[in-house]
């Protein structure tokens, strides 16, 4: 599958790198790639710089996010939360018509310190405003409740039997992303409803954020027991 992952940074990084390494044809979108990959320092989280990441996978190709979504089956928003409306502004409401929307980010707002809060919470989700800015195109929140190591390869933990969500108003979109899961080897992905329901999931890290404190480590995830 074509697939466009918008987003250089961990998150981004981790998903585009599995995919590729699964078959597929992935591009990685960012607004500059000139700009990208001439950064020599470590990113915000003290990783190396995207342009050491890319040489040691040849396979994946960055592109603007509009060249990305253009020729992408599949894309998926993996921006930093508050970044990813201007992100998908950038990519093309043409460009996202008609295809499945990943939304794999979470509204994060770190202006009061740490924890952060959400900037959108209760009553609406960035989900849901990233459906209502793009209603053509077919969005699905997903993998929003775990770390990038665990979105990419759930057996990391395990043997990958903990839980993954999905939330969309197209059940053939959420279909596609439900075998897109299953791909990297997420188990147990339970189908909760509409886009409105990514407000659970969204919330669902103000309990992460303390079990990461808790715990001393991000290598963890929910598992519904039933």
């Amino acid at each position: 599958m074509k697939i466009a992952v918008l987003g250089t940074g961990m998150v981004g990084r981790a998903i585009a790198a599995r995919l590729a390494e699964l078959g597929n044809d992935v591009t990685v979108g960012t607004r500059d790639v000139a700009a990208t990959l001439a950064r020599t320092e470590p990113d915000g989280m003290g990783n190396p710089p995207f342009s050491a990441w890319a040489a040691a996978h040849p396979a994946v190709t960055p592109a603007a996010f509009a060249d990305a979504a253009a020729e992408a089956e599949l894309v998926i928003s993996a921006t930093s939360g508050a970044a990813s409306l201007d992100a998908l502004h950038a990519a093309g409401a043409g460009n996202l018509a008609g295809k499945v929307v990943l939304d794999i980010a979470n509204p994060l707002d770190f202006s009061h310190g740490v924890p952060p809060t959400l900037f959108v919470k209760d009553t609406d989700s960035l989900g849901e405003q990233i459906q209502r800015t793009f209603p053509d195109a077919r969005v699905v929140k997903t993998l929003n409740t775990m770390n990038a190591a665990l979105m990419a390869n759930p057996r990391q933990l395990a043997d990958g039997d903990h839980t993954a969500f999905v939330s969309g108003n197209d059940s053939a979109a959420k279909k596609v992303a439900t075998e897109l899961l299953a791909s990297l080897g997420h188990r147990d992905i339970i189908d909760l409803g509409d886009i409105t329901t990514a407000r659970g999931t969204e919330m669902l890290l103000s309990v992460w954020l303390r079990l990461f404190s808790a715990l001393g480590t991000p290598n963890f995830n929910f598992k519904i027991v039933r």
